[in-house]
């Protein structure tokens, strides 16, 4: 068993290719919920009971993406060496190499 260039292409293909296809699959799933409605756990059936997909879920969303994205800039802009490996902090040394 060896790994090749056509193993190497079929696995960076699927690999770019399947976020797509869950997008997708994410988008017809949401447009039958939003035409059709979802079932309700405690058998509400009237209309007036139900709450609105949009604006109501679109908005909670969207702020737990703002929430995510504020948090992991945060991360990434305050304290960027939090999940760094210790080891590339070490100062290159062009006389040394490392153990192979």
């Amino acid at each position: 068993f060896s790994v090749d260039s056509a193993t190497l292409t079929r696995f960076f293909s699927f690999h770019y290719l399947v976020p797509f296809l869950l997008i997708g699959v994410s988008g017809v799933h949401l447009t039958f919920i939003h035409e059709s409605g979802s079932s309700s756990p405690l058998g509400v059936n009237a209309n007036v009971e139900k709450v609105l997909f949009h604006p109501y879920f679109s908005l909670k969303d969207i702020l737990g993406v703002v929430v995510l994205l504020i948090s992991l800039l945060g991360l990434v802009f305050f304290a960027p060496w939090l999940l760094g490996d210790p080891e590339n902090f070490i100062a290159a040394n062009p006389m040394v190499t490392p153990a192979h």
